[in-house]
């Protein structure tokens, strides 16, 4: 789940766009690669069967990578026709997954895309942490809600963010050089989302104190 960022103007036509996709519709894009990632290793040797196509790609975890670029490609194109805009987060993210997608493919080494969670974890970890050493807070910029908080809550929120990225960087690191090709497919899909949900509403309170919504007179300082 995205953390919050800037509230923009009502009168926004992206925003009014973008508020008017149905939630199920846009969870379904948000999961629905992972989905698609997790059932097709799971049944690799089963897809190969009726499609002897996939055959092509290799083994169920190399089918299942193929499949999940094509799922990934599919879902920023639908959300792209819905909201005339790309997030940075999915934007980014999607990038990887084709670059060390390609490579898991071409050098049949599922190694790559076993370390995508963690370059792109390690890319957005470094940035939020990053733009703090140099006085910015990142957070409004990088992803999209409805949120408005004072400087002081960015440069927080931001902060916790960007650990809470590098600590998700290192978990990928541990459960793919540990456990089975399985098992870190089952962490990625059914492990990461229930972390960072917790996550997410432990910041509600830190949220809540720092809110520039019903105090009039005061305008969002993020990233200044």
């Amino acid at each position: 789940m995205n953390p919050p960022i800037l509230e923009r103007d009502p009168s926004d036509p992206q925003k009014q766009k973008k508020e008017g996709v149905n939630p199920l519709l846009k969870l379904v894009l948000e999961l629905g690669p992972l989905m698609v990632f997790f059932f097709a290793n799971a049944r690799g040797a089963w897809l190969t069967q009726k499609f002897p196509a996939l055959a092509e790609f290799g083994g169920p975890i190399f089918v299942a990578t193929g499949l999940f670029m094509a799922a990934t490609a599919i879902a920023l194109i639908a959300s792209w026709l819905l909201t005339r805009t790309l997030p940075i987060m999915p934007m980014v993210s999607g990038v990887v997954v084709f670059v060390f997608g390609a490579l898991t493919l071409y050098l049949q080494d599922d190694i790559f895309i076993k370390m995508k969670p963690t370059i792109v974890n390690m890319l957005f970890g470094g940035v939020l942490l990053g733009g703090l050493f140099f006085g910015k807070s990142l957070l409004g910029y990088v992803f999209d809600s409805a949120f408005s908080l004072d400087a002081e809550g960015w440069k927080k929120l931001t902060f916790r963010w960007g650990l809470f990225f590098l600590f998700l960087a290192l978990v990928n690191e541990v459960v793919w050089r540990n456990f089975s090709t399985d098992a870190w497919v089952t962490f990625k899909v059914w492990g990461i989302m229930p972390i960072t949900l917790l996550f997410t509403f432990s910041q509600m309170p830190l949220i809540m104190r720092h809110s520039l919504e019903g105090k009039p007179g005061k305008e969002e300082k993020a990233g200044k």
